[in-house]
């Protein structure tokens, strides 16, 4: 298994907010949960850095330091001056099944790993100035990599993803690619604290929480004993039809 993602200055992060320690763990979080969503053991990283020519080494030690953070060697990679600063890591796995976007089936139960709206809230408090919300700011900083429960989900689930892009987006994708109908029980989806002392907005559709959907059996949904938070069923799309939040190239 192979995936890569790549963080550009300006665009995925800003330095006002972030240390490059927290860019570094970040930039190797994002694409070890591309592995979780396939069921994989993560086996190394490439990492791929353009910097501007006045950065300091010790900027580039912060960031390789917050890379090691998450536990998975780096393997190689290459380096290179640029006007803005970027970092693209290439995450290398192995998986005995990977289940995929296209086996959901009617009748499946959909669950989710953990909370969601953390991300977009920390980054929201962040852009506002508002202070009282680290734990929300660490959400967007430092995103999770389920990659326990992506092993768990390996053996049973008929369709995984990572919620990159949110929920309604990612399931949107599981819908096409499986041609059926994904029900999303909006009020059983588990939140994080606090969102609404942050904004009266939907954070928890906003994207960047990194948590696993997955498509399995009733039966397996509860032996998993994870979030029950829809289900699958005949037609196309997704229910309910609100927003999509992310996309790289919309304007």
């Amino acid at each position: 298994m192979v995936t890569q993602d790549v963080l550009v200055e300006g665009v995925h992060f800003r330095f006002e907010w972030t240390s490059c320690r927290d860019l570094g763990y970040k930039a190797a979080a994002v694409n070890l949960s591309d592995l979780a969503a396939m069921a994989a053991e993560p086996v190394g990283l490439l990492i791929g850095l353009a910097v501007p020519p006045e950065t300091g080494d010790a900027a580039i030690v912060e960031l390789y330091e917050g890379i090691a953070e998450a536990g998975v060697p780096v393997l190689g990679g290459d380096t290179t001056a640029a006007r803005a600063f970027s970092v693209s890591v290439t995450a290398v796995g192995r998986s005995e099944r990977v289940p995929g976007r296209a086996g959901a089936r009617p009748g499946d139960a959909l669950v989710v790993t953990g909370p969601l709206g953390g991300a977009a809230a920390g980054l929201y408090a962040l852009e506002q100035g508002l202070e009282g919300f680290d734990e929300l700011v660490e959400r967007h900083r430092r995103p999770p990599f389920r990659l326990e429960e992506g092993r768990r989900l390996g053996p049973v689930a008929h369709a995984l993803i990572d919620l990159s892009d949110g929920i309604f987006s990612d399931a949107a994708r599981i819908a096409a690619r499986s041609s059926c109908r994904l029900t999303i029980d909006v009020e059983s989806v588990p939140r994080a604290a606090r969102l609404e002392e942050v904004a009266e907005l939907l954070f928890w559709t906003m994207g960047e929480d990194y948590e696993l959907l997955a498509a399995v059996a009733p039966e397996d949904a509860t032996a998993l004993g994870l979030p029950v938070v829809g289900r699958v069923e005949d037609g196309a799309g997704v229910e309910p039809d609100l927003p999509a939040r992310w996309d790289a190239f919309r304007r």
